[in-house]
């Protein structure tokens, strides 16, 4: 019946019959084309060959994985930041080693921009793997001919000795060619030590300096050494050396200011030697150390652009230090004293700070928030490491400062701090930090420079530098944690009575 009707309206309408069957084929093969890429992508989503090899992929957070696997361009420009620091101390660490067989590092059909010696630019999409790690986790291409290996390039991202990872993240730089001439003459950039004797009772700070409009402007280099007592006497050394006297590298952490030094030894130890006059008399300090990072506990380090330009890194988190410390013909000795280390760098016009770094039992912790003039205040971390390494990331709301007490600073009354707090829940971790201050020194900022700092217009001018115990308290990873140690702490205050939170 349906057939005779068919022939009968082809035979009357034979053009029109053709055209409907004609689109009828048409979207028939559309529909299977579809159906096709379909599978397609069912197969990639369900083939980890496919995506890199492996059991599982990490991507930046918010990467939409559907305009990924389909190539849109939310899939061409994202990178993971710090992302050997990820390698080292999360994907590939000893924490996870029973877990994790291999991890290898990739990014895949990158948007990079190829400039001609006649000046023109061309896009092209480029692909980055390790190697043997690519192979490790099963994704390693057939090769038509020759070989594929790690070159020295890889061998120093996946496995950096102790003394290449310190050049890497210690390294100094020079002002960026945007910065304003009033910005280039704000510019510093400091080592920082500090050590504290067996008894808790004496400690020094001691910085190496280049500041101001590097390298072909007004500019020089410092020596700052602050020995200080609990509770008593305190001695500040200084040493001015022109730019002649100054040699930095942008590729290694070495630093020579006059007769001063920092060394990164072959095995990643630094070798200090700090030499300063008194701020008050003829005494010289001489500063002799020896600093041991240990493994793991570092910090890759942060930056920050805009109106104020700024960067740090720690490359001893927790550290040991052997040497002398000698003034007046005296000298202290030190053997595996506790110990820091780090890197500062950028504009610092006006700027604050909270920061403080201690260790507690097999714990170390590093806290800070930089508030910038004209913008609103910088967020707080807190950041834990034990002796596998880095441990968790927590982000108190606030730190809050209770008590007082009042020191002098240059002959003014100030008042400072006796307890602060900090807290934190993430997840099923909790973090509760309480600091307990012991002793505390100040610097009017108004008169002068202490680690790069420009203090003319702060609001809050006097820089106060803490030392106390610490006590950690709360549950990691289902464990309760209970700790307590010594370390440093700085923040900021006015000079009216009371204390700032």
């Amino acid at each position: 019946m349906y057939g005779r009707i068919a022939f009968r309206h082809l035979a009357l309408r034979p053009g029109r019959t053709l055209m409907l069957l004609a689109g009828y084929g048409v979207g028939v093969a559309v529909m299977i084309v579809l159906l096709s890429i379909g599978e397609a992508l069912l197969a990639q989503a369900r083939q980890e060959k496919l995506v890199g090899g492996g059991d599982i992929t990490v991507l930046p957070e918010g990467i939409d994985l559907e305009v990924l696997k389909t190539g849109g361009l939310g899939g061409m420009f994202f990178s993971i930041d710090h992302a050997r620091f990820v390698y080292l101390q999360l994907l590939a660490s000893p924490r996870l080693a029973p877990n994790v067989r291999a991890v290898a590092p990739q990014i895949e059909g990158s948007l990079l921009y190829l400039r001609a010696a006649d000046g023109s630019e061309r896009p092209v999409r480029a692909t980055g793997e390790i190697p043997s790690r690519t192979r490790a986790v099963g994704a390693m291409p057939a090769l038509a001919a020759g070989e594929w290996t790690d070159d020295e390039g890889d061998r120093r991202w996946i496995a950096p000795t102790p003394a290449e990872l310190r050049d890497d993240i210690d390294h100094f730089h020079l002002p960026p060619a945007e910065l304003t001439a009033a910005q280039r003459a704000t510019w510093a950039e400091w080592h920082y030590f500090n050590v504290l004797s067996d008894d808790r009772k004496r400690w020094a700070f001691v910085t190496l300096l280049a500041g101001g409009d590097i390298p072909n402007g007004r500019w020089g280099g410092q020596v700052l050494v602050t020995l200080r007592e609990q509770g008593g006497r305190e001695r500040r050394y200084v040493a001015l050396v022109p730019p002649t006297g100054v040699h930095l590298s942008t590729t290694r952490a070495d630093l020579d200011v006059g007769e001063s030094r920092v060394r990164v030894l072959p095995d990643g130890r630094y070798e200090v030697h700090a030499r300063a006059r008194s701020t008050t008399g003829a005494e010289e300090a001489t500063v002799n150390l020896v600093v041991e990072p240990a493994p793991g506990a570092y910090f890759p380090g942060a930056a920050s652009g805009g109106e104020v330009v700024s960067g740090y890194a720690v490359p001893a988190l927790r550290a040991a230090a052997t040497g002398s410390i000698c003034t007046g013909g005296r000298c202290e000795q030190f053997a595996g004293a506790q110990a820091y280390h780090d890197h500062n760098w950028g504009t610092w016009q006006g700027v604050t700070w909270e920061w403080g770094a201690a260790r507690a039992g097999s714990f170390t912790f590093l806290y800070g928030r930089v508030d910038t003039p004209g913008s609103e205040r910088g967020a707080l971390f807190l950041y834990l490491v034990d002796s596998l390494g880095f441990r968790a990331l927590f982000r108190p709301s606030r730190i809050d400062y209770e008590g007082s007490r009042t020191i002098l600073v240059d002959g003014s009354p100030v008042r400072v701090p006796t307890r602060a707090l900090m807290a934190d829940v993430r997840g099923d971790d909790t973090l509760r930090v309480e600091l307990e201050i012991e002793d505390a020194i100040g610097t009017d900022m108004r008169r002068g420079a202490e680690r790069g700092a420009r203090g003319a217009t702060l609001p809050r001018p006097y820089f106060i530098q803490m030392k106390g115990l610490a006590h950690l308290t709360g549950r990691l990873a289902g464990r309760p944690l209970g700790a307590t140690g010594s370390g440093f702490f700085e923040t900021y205050v006015g000079g009216s009575p009371g204390v700032r939170e």
